[in-house]
């Protein structure tokens, strides 16, 4: 198992104790993310969804991302962009 699958697999089991880094890392290995001031704007696939940057990541943002990330999936996404 890789790095990056770990770290999903972390992400998955506490939603509630994400840290900032590796919540970017999961939305950089299957999307990107587009800075804004104070809300930074996820893109995965043909979804997105803004989030505020605080360490640790509010349970809502990851439990929506981790959402996204599996609608992602099920649509046959691939990592090419």
């Amino acid at each position: 198992m890789s790095k990056r699958d770990k770290r999903e697999v972390k992400i998955r089991q506490h939603p509630t104790n994400v840290s900032l880094e590796d919540f970017e890392a999961l939305i950089n290995h299957y999307g990107y993310i587009e800075a804004g001031a104070k809300h930074h704007k996820a893109i995965i696939g043909n979804y997105s969804m803004t989030y505020k940057r605080e360490n640790p990541m509010k349970s809502v943002y990851v439990k929506q991302l981790l959402k996204y990330v599996d609608l992602f999936w099920e649509r046959g996404g691939s990592y090419e962009r």
